[in-house]
């Protein structure tokens, strides 16, 4: 009987100790190889199209673009990928984004190695991943009736710059993970403080703790 060939990986992240980490995990694995892998979405774009990969790990946050807006692109160009999303953000909103632009599943960078593997070989079978602990929030939400939240109509980057501002980071914190400019950076916050009718940085913070977008 001849032998499955193995799922081929790319990863895409911008931490080479995070990019090491996974690599070593996968390499204890005998149907999965890593093919590919970039350090920012211009270069994951880029290297991903040659790559004959099954299988992305993405960053959801690079640092040139949101990873929501490269899974985006990419799903596009290839609608057959299956993307795993990787966050530091725990499961909730970005999750649920994630899901929702074509993501095959998302996990926390702090997942178990078992959890990585399983859940490649999951979405590599064209079916959906998410964890236990993901899979009881979304079911707490059935048959809720409640009006979208304010911080739903944000775009990816607004969402992305009210949890950063919500965590304490200044403007010119943001603008420098972000590889924005502090003008553009300071037109998300103007432009979500509006959709959300806040005032001003201590008033988005209180709604982000309230509604649990930020630890």
């Amino acid at each position: 009987m001849k032998e499955k060939a193995p799922i081929r990986v790319f990863i895409a992240d911008d931490h080479a100790i995070v990019r090491e980490g996974l690599k070593q995990i996968l390499a204890d694995t005998r149907d999965i190889v890593v093919a590919g892998e970039a350090e920012n979405a211009h270069d994951a774009i880029k290297l991903f199209r040659a790559s004959k990969c099954k299988v992305m790990l993405l960053d959801i946050s690079l640092p040139d673009r949101s990873g929501i807006d490269v899974l985006k692109q990419i799903k596009k160009e290839k609608p057959e990928l299956a993307v795993l999303m990787l966050s530091m953000h725990r499961e909730d909103e970005y999750a649920i984004r994630s899901l929702k632009a074509g993501a095959a599943g998302y996990l926390t960078k702090q997942s178990a190695p078992h959890e990585l593997v399983i859940a490649i070989r999951q979405v590599a079978e064209g079916l959906k991943y998410i964890s236990a602990s993901l899979a009881q929030e979304l079911a707490n939400t059935v048959g809720e009736s409640h009006e979208t939240a304010l911080h739903e109509t944000l775009s990816d980057r607004e969402y992305q710059t009210l949890v950063m501002i919500a965590s304490g980071k200044t403007v010119g914190a943001i603008a420098e993970e972000l590889k924005l400019s502090v003008k553009t950076v300071s037109e998300y916050r103007a432009r979500l403080l509006l959709k959300m009718k806040l005032k001003n940085s201590a008033e988005l913070t209180h709604y982000a703790i309230r509604n649990q977008l930020v630890q």
